[in-house]
């Protein structure tokens, strides 16, 4: 019973499944980042559930086909890496995770902006989407540190390459336009790829969130409206009914 209720419920709300999960990842991920293997399987898991998460929003235009051919070679590599110990592999495991993020975001905010009305399960649609791509910038940071060593530094051994962590914590700073931290970019490709993503954190609060917004409070406007006409038509027939009781 409680699994048919389980199955029920990410039927009905498989966002709030997905943000619960990349929340839930972002808290483990610090815990095994010093081993070898964790980090790898969290990234695995994260991408199969993601996988099927976005097939259960099936009003989500993306294709199911395409998400999968991006992932099966990311899960391919992170598998190599974790069993070979082949840190050279990284930059392409990245950069597909990074891709593959961005095309899970981009389906979900097609998901969310296809519709005329705010539904409950397209509210944590907004808040999945905004980690999506905050996963997906801090992986494209990942690539840019191994192609130029160097590019990001921080108060604390300012020297060594920034761990996914640190990176994954710039990202949230600068989609959210909260600040940037002691974590700062020093080169010019990782300038103009943070600057990006400040753009893309204002255009997404400007574009998407605020037009769920909007919808939201239409939607209930539109339902004070339905509620205020019926109690009128009811005391209208209250009324009615009373005039020919009173006069008799």
């Amino acid at each position: 019973m409680r699994m048919i209720r389980y199955l029920a419920l990410t039927r009905r709300h498989p966002s709030a499944i997905l943000l619960l999960v990349q929340l839930l990842g972002l808290v483990l991920y610090p815990l095994v980042e010093g081993s070898r293997a964790g980090p790898l399987a969290l990234s695995a898991m994260g991408i199969i559930v993601l996988i099927f998460t976005t097939r259960m929003v099936r009003s989500t235009p993306g294709l199911l086909w395409l998400s999968v051919g991006i992932a099966l070679p990311a899960i391919v590599l992170l598998l190599i890496q974790g069993l070979m110990d082949r840190p050279d592999l990284l930059p392409w495991s990245s950069g597909l995770e990074a891709l593959f993020y961005f095309y899970a975001a981009g389906s979900l905010i097609a998901y969310m902006m296809g519709d005329q009305h705010a539904t409950t399960d397209e509210l944590f649609a907004a808040g999945a989407t905004f980690t999506l791509l905050a996963w997906a910038f801090a992986y494209v940071f990942v690539v840019v540190q191994a192609i130029q060593p160097g590019s990001f530094s921080a108060a604390v051994n300012p020297a060594e390459p920034r761990t996914w962590t640190e990176l994954v914590f710039l990202s949230f700073a600068l989609l959210s336009s909260t600040g940037i931290g002691d974590v700062i970019p020093v080169r010019p490709l990782a300038r103009a790829i943070t600057t990006l993503e400040m753009f893309a954190g204002v255009m997404y609060l400007a574009a998407v969130v605020s037009r769920l917004i909007g919808l939201t409070l239409v939607d209930h406007s539109g339902e004070g409206r339905i509620g205020l006409r019926r109690s009128r038509v009811q005391r209208t027939a209250r009324a009615e009914r009373q005039a020919p009781e009173e006069e008799g």
